[in-house]
């Protein structure tokens, strides 16, 4: 998957979740992939209409054979801006809930990347809001489409830049991942596509775009 994922001021009226409630659990961690190494432009292209059911088997087993289990995988349509080809492109991804320890899903992810030859993979771990390891925000909005964040991303130059892209899920509700610094832009991101931060649902954690030279430089085999 490519560096990017992620997409989508104050507003007095924006109602968030900003952690958990104490004492409730966390939701589990995620995992961001795809089995796709193609550059795809045509939003009509067939490539796009994959439902990715191999992939979310081979998938499964790895998380399985890490100690794991995927409690959820969501089929997700990706909009992504390439800096080097001035242009949106297109991605068919699934998101996997997972439970994972940090350092298996890092191990997890590695495999992930290694076995279908990407760049990297996205995780997100959840924490509470006050965890100083908090770097990142992911924020969820329904009755947005691919075809919004495509054309907002278009028009907007500051999003290409920090926000990179966003995923939609079929049921229309995109997951936007950034760095927790530049929540604002995707606050005035999911403004200016015509989303409703009302129903926004926001949550704190931490990311990491994982490749096997992650672990590789910590010693550990991506294996």
């Amino acid at each position: 998957m490519r560096n990017l994922l992620v997409a989508v001021t104050s507003v007095l009226a924006f109602a968030v979740s900003t952690g958990t409630a104490a004492g409730a659990p966390l939701p589990c961690p995620e995992i961001f992939a795809t089995n796709n190494t193609a550059i795809i432009t045509d939003p009509a292209d067939p490539r796009l209409q994959d439902r990715l059911v191999s992939f979310d088997r081979e998938v499964r087993a790895i998380v399985h054979a890490n100690g794991g289990r995927t409690t959820r995988s969501t089929l997700l349509d990706g909009v992504f801006w390439s800096g080097d080809q001035q242009q949106t492109t297109f991605e068919r991804s699934r998101k996997f809930d997972v439970t994972l320890d940090e350092e298996s899903l890092r191990h997890t992810a590695s495999t992930i990347g290694k076995q279908f030859r990407q760049e990297s993979v996205l995780t997100f771990r959840f924490l509470l809001a006050n965890s100083p390891e908090v770097d990142a925000v992911q924020v969820e909005v329904d009755g947005v489409t691919a075809t919004q964040v495509r054309e907002g991303l278009l028009k907007d130059a500051v999003a290409r830049e920090k926000l990179g892209g966003g995923s939609v899920t079929l049921q229309d509700k995109a997951i936007l991942i950034a760095d927790v610094k530049d929540l604002p832009t995707v606050r005035a991101f999911v403004t200016n596509i015509g989303g409703d931060l009302r129903k926004a649902k926001v949550r704190k954690g931490t990311w990491e775009f994982v490749s096997a030279e992650t672990l590789l430089w910590n010693g550990q085999s991506a294996a």
